[in-house]
């Protein structure tokens, strides 16, 4: 399970709380609160990046928790929503089922596209140029390896490294990919790149911070960690960290500071 705030999850999809919670009410998505934060699995954030895409296709809320509602219904006992995917066509949502596609609404068949098919998995589909096979753009590389992330960590890296090849500012992809070089223990190749974008985005300089402690960098890593604060006042993970920092630098005060504020947030819910 991943733990999102609201904050976080409008960054990534470009979604509204109040679109967030039209989903979970429909019973589209299943977050838990712990520690007074929501975590989201895996099958939460496909259906969110679903509903991203087809937000952007400018169809309404209502037609998108409609037709994934339809679909469930539709599924076997055992069935998963993962067995199916769905794209927009103009304004119109379509299935796919198997090697046919077919109006949610009408439940007529449409024309077969080429689709990239990640084994059960729910993914947007996209219509290709009938002219030509064009490159992917930053975003579908994105998506393809984010897909990717939990079954083929290696593929997602280097999606996330052909994402940022087409848009070196994607910034989704360039904290995915020093976060999944961390966690192979690239720490060098990790640091370049979240230094080389220049972007200041709090999850960005806060995952740098990460990383310069396990490098034993600790002054560095206060820096990154306050700096991710004062983008950001609200990131209570920053000031834990800060907290754990200060108190090893031998200075109480601030350590107590930043324990105090972390203690707060969590107990407003931040």
């Amino acid at each position: 399970m991943h733990a999102y705030g609201t904050k976080d999850l409008e960054r990534l999809f470009g979604l509204p709380a109040s679109a967030v919670r039209a989903l979970s009410r429909a019973g589209n998505i299943h977050p838990v609160r712990r520690a007074g934060r929501l975590h989201y699995s895996f099958h939460d954030l496909v259906v969110l990046r679903t509903a991203s895409a087809l937000r952007a296709a400018k169809i309404s809320p209502r037609r998108i928790n409609k037709t994934l509602q339809e679909l469930r219904s539709a599924l076997p006992a055992d069935g998963a929503l993962n067995q199916v995917s769905l794209t927009a066509l103009g304004n119109r949502i379509a299935i796919r089922e198997g090697t046919t596609l077919r109006e949610s609404e009408s439940g007529q068949y449409a024309l077969a596209l080429e689709i990239v098919e990640e084994k059960g998995r729910l993914h947007v589909i996209t219509r290709p140029d009938a002219s030509a096979a064009p490159r992917m753009s930053a975003e579908e590389q994105y998506a393809k390896a984010y897909i990717l992330e939990d079954t083929d960590p290696q593929a997602a890296r280097s999606g996330y490294e052909a994402a940022l090849r087409a848009d070196p500012n994607h910034l989704e992809a360039r904290i995915n990919l020093g976060r999944l070089l961390h966690m192979d223990g690239r720490l060098a190749e990790a640091e370049q790149v979240y230094r080389f974008g220049g972007q200041a985005e709090p999850l960005l300089v806060f995952n740098l911070g990460v990383l310069l402690e396990d490098l034993g960098r600790e002054p560095e890593a206060i820096v990154a960690y306050r700096e991710a604060l004062a983008l950001d006042p609200q990131f209570a993970d920053a000031h834990f960290n800060l907290a754990r920092l200060y108190e090893r630098a031998r200075d109480p005060k601030a350590s107590l500071r930043h324990l105090l504020a972390y203690r707060r947030m969590m107990d407003q819910g931040a």
